[in-house]
């Protein structure tokens, strides 16, 4: 019997701890209480808790990349690597002045993968940041940022590698397939935000009303792409967490934005918003070359919904 997704990161997470030395398993691990290193989403180039993977062996390098794909659909590990990547084509595009380097991600850990029941993890680095959070048997799976620049590498017009593509492109058909009315009630702005609503803030605090759409007006067409859009995101996560994500969504009220001109190559930004739901899309810089996406919970991030009930229980 396979184990459970719980069991597979806690194992994942303790095999990349056994291949680090005392320096960087220090650098590593952090107390799970550590609220300040473990509420964190940081997409830029910045300075981040954690160790970074270019100061790693190889067996340590391919540990950290275990512990992302156990975490991550086969397709979202794809879109992963492919960010990861990206970092040496804008290093090359720059000029190679800001010295980007595609082993400049970082790991953290936070808490004993084998001993606590309540434990974390985080990798995350420029245009990437994905965190888990672990208690007993449940994985509360948010935020997940996904980033692109460039979004697209084309040779003749046509993409050689487009990491987002499958997000812009659904998100771009829903808003095709509204009729005018419903177009101008999900149109939000004229202009596309500069960057993603929830940025790096570790909460979503700011008021987030639903605006735009509301599902229950779309007609079959539209609906059916409004669910492929959501089960993209869903679905960068494991089938076992995907499932229990769709399930506890089915039925409950959900709404679409956008932002911004609707033709590809505009800056342009899309929103879906749910049952303790936020999903963003920005394409607003570089001309319209230059991705945001994450998938988040506002209200339980970093595992907020898990901790809660166990502290219910406990006490």
């Amino acid at each position: 019997m396979e184990d459970s997704l719980s069991q597979q990161l806690r194992a994942a997470a303790a095999a990349l701890l056994t291949a680090l030395d005392e320096p960087a398993n220090a650098r590593a691990t952090h107390r799970f209480d550590d609220l300040r290193a473990r509420h964190w989403i940081e997409y830029r180039p910045r300075p981040r808790p954690g160790v970074c993977l270019a100061d790693l062996p190889r067996a340590a390098r391919k540990a950290t990349h275990r512990l992302l794909a156990t975490a991550l659909s086969p397709s979202a590990y794809a879109q992963a690597v492919a960010i990861i990547g990206l970092e040496e084509v804008l290093d090359r595009a720059e000029g190679w002045r800001r010295g980007r380097h595609s082993d400049d991600y970082w790991v953290a850990v936070f808490g004993d993968p084998i001993q606590d029941e309540a434990w974390g993890w985080r990798v995350e680095g420029h245009h990437l940041s994905i965190s888990m959070t672990i208690v007993a048997d449940q994985v509360s799976p948010a935020p997940i940022f996904f980033g692109a620049n460039p979004a697209a590498v084309r040779w003749a017009g046509r993409p050689v590698t487009r990491p987002l593509g499958p997000e812009e492109d659904l998100g771009r058909a829903l808003l095709d397939a509204l009729s005018p009315q419903l177009r101008a009630t999900a149109l939000i702005a004229e202009a596309a935000p500069t960057d993603i609503i929830s940025a790096t803030r570790p909460r979503v605090d700011i008021p987030m009303a639903p605006l735009g759409v509301s599902a229950d007006r779309l007609n079959p067409t539209g609906r059916a792409l409004l669910d492929q859009l959501v089960a993209l995101y869903l679905e960068r996560l494991p089938p076992e967490l995907a499932h229990r994500e769709a399930r506890r969504l089915a039925g409950s009220p959900m709404h679409f934005a956008w932002a911004g001109p609707s033709w590809p190559g505009q800056r342009h930004y899309y929103r879906v918003q749910g049952d303790d739901l936020l999903i963003e899309y920005d394409n607003t810089a570089d001309d319209g070359n230059h991705a945001h996406t994450v998938l988040r919970r506002p209200s339980s991030d970093f595992g907020a919904d898990l901790l809660a009930a166990h502290h219910r229980v406990a006490h």
